[in-house]
């Protein structure tokens, strides 16, 4: 088939273990309706990947290096992009699936869904649908409010990976006393013994 087929349901893959990639791309290939164009192992990658190949589909993890997978929904969203964002994690928290839905993803599924249902999913998104695990929509029900500020979250996933409030504050040009404040006050928000307390606590509740 071609890129034009309207039968076709094109696919970007992005995902950072390899392993889980290249299996998602052997089994998604053997769909007859559904071709992978490109693979990506990061997020800059996967938001280069669909700017050049304009697939109907990109399938893509949360968590991986240089951008998050939902940082690359919303950047697509905001662009305008025709092509819809299903996210396939390993993290079945209600945080996680508002920020993702509030990117305007398509839908959302966990790795350990039968890869059926994720063919499913892909021809629904491609049909304009919303598709959600069950999993997520139950837990949807039970959920606290993100109170962070997207300057909070910055921070705190900077905390999360080891970095010291100085090299925080280096590398987003910042005062160190700013950076202070920023934390304490997502630390309240948190009721966060620390600042290390404070991230742990917003990944738990998919904040960050």
């Amino acid at each position: 088939m071609t890129s034009g087929d309207r039968d076709e349901i094109t696919v970007v893959l992005a995902e950072d273990q390899t392993m889980v990639l290249e299996a998602f791309a052997e089994l998604l290939g053997l769909q007859p309706d559904i071709t992978v164009l490109a693979t990506a192992t990061n997020g800059p990658d996967a938001l280069t990947s669909v700017t050049e190949h304009d697939p109907d589909v990109l399938v893509t993890d949360i968590e991986m290096p240089g951008t998050s997978g939902l940082d690359v929904a919303a950047e697509l969203h905001r662009r305008g992009s025709r092509t819809g964002v299903l996210i396939v994690t390993t993290f079945a928290r209600s945080g996680y699936l508002r920020r993702a839905l509030n990117a305007g993803v398509s839908g959302y599924l966990l790795k350990d869904s039968p890869i059926s249902e994720l063919a499913d999913a892909l021809r629904k998104v491609r049909a304009g649908e919303k598709v959600i695990s069950k999993e997520l929509a139950l837990a949807a029900w039970d959920h606290t409010d993100d109170q962070l500020t997207d300057r909070e979250r910055q921070l705190l996933r900077e905390v999360a990976e080891g970095a010291s409030n100085r090299d925080i504050a280096r590398r987003l040009h910042l005062a160190e006393g700013t950076v202070r404040n920023y934390l304490s006050t997502a630390m309240a928000k948190l009721h966060a013994r620390n600042r290390t307390d404070a991230a742990k606590i917003a990944r738990e509740r998919g904040w960050i």
